[in-house]
């Protein structure tokens, strides 16, 4: 009898050993999750787009480890607490470079503003200086509003750089640089045909 109770008193044991271990690593879950919700509110979902996405897939890989433990009768979650300490401390480290990420944007956006504006200038002055011709005249009209366009529209730069749309300003730099860049080869071959001319 003595044996059996110790025998029973050793299977209890043993069974609360196991589900001591087998519980579902829920505190590390949330603590992951967070710190990954934290680093997009941050800015990562912009300025770190590709960590961000490898963070997600690394608490997915997580997670699938947990819910196979969960469906197995001895449960080990060791391997997904590992995994999810792994995706928070990444998380927390990818946090702590957004502000430099975001610092490196701007002056990016503002690097581009600068060469918009340069480009904008130059096709201006080389407006002014197009040959006015019976064949040219349309043209050039044509080419001086959309410059007026173009003008417009670089204020939208500034009003993206104010509202911290860094990438945004950048892209809508880019875009007012190569459309005034075209307008300024179109206007230096303008001055080369009648140059040919004469």
């Amino acid at each position: 009898m003595k044996s059996f109770s110790r025998l029973l008193i050793l299977a209890v044991f043993v069974v609360a050993l196991f589900s001591s271990c087998a519980k579902q690593p829920a505190e590390a879950v949330d603590a992951a999750k967070t710190a990954i919700e934290s680093a997009s509110k941050e800015g990562a979902e912009l300025y770190a787009a590709d960590e961000l996405k490898k963070l997600n897939d690394d608490l997915q890989a997580a997670m699938d480890e947990v819910n196979t433990q969960d469906k197995k009768f001895f449960k080990s979650f060791g391997t997904a607490k590992e995994m999810l300490a792994n995706v928070q401390a990444d998380a927390d480290a990818l946090k702590a470079t957004i502000p430099a990420k975001k610092e490196a944007a701007k002056n990016a956006a503002l690097q581009a503003q600068t060469e918009a504006q340069t480009v904008l200038e130059e096709a201006k002055a080389l407006l002014e200086k197009a040959p006015m011709g019976k064949g040219t005249k349309a043209d050039i009209e044509a080419m001086k509003a959309d410059l007026t366009g173009l003008e417009t529209s670089f204020a939208e730069i500034q009003a993206a750089i104010d509202g911290e749309d860094y990438l945004g300003a950048s892209a809508k730099a880019s875009t007012i640089k190569e459309q005034a860049t075209v307008i300024s080869d179109q206007v230096k071959a303008a001055i080369e045909k009648v140059k040919g001319k004469r």
